[in-house]
């Protein structure tokens, strides 16, 4: 399910333990990115994020 968050819903579930991905370009996360985010480019989404995401816990796309 996709769902369009605001910056509160945000911190919100950053502190009951949501995982966040950036999918920004590498030198771009680099540059900028959401503290404790996980870089995973939207080019290497698919391939990723099975491996460095958790099933068991909300995915926040960036």
């Amino acid at each position: 399910m996709i769902t369009n968050i605001d910056r509160p819903a945000l911190l919100e579930l950053m502190a009951n333990d949501a995982q966040i991905v950036d999918v920004l370009p590498d030198a771009e996360y680099a540059a900028q990115h959401i503290p404790g985010a996980v870089s995973i480019p939207l080019r290497r989404l698919d391939d990723e994020a099975p491996q460095k995401l958790s099933r068991d816990k909300p995915v926040v796309v960036y």
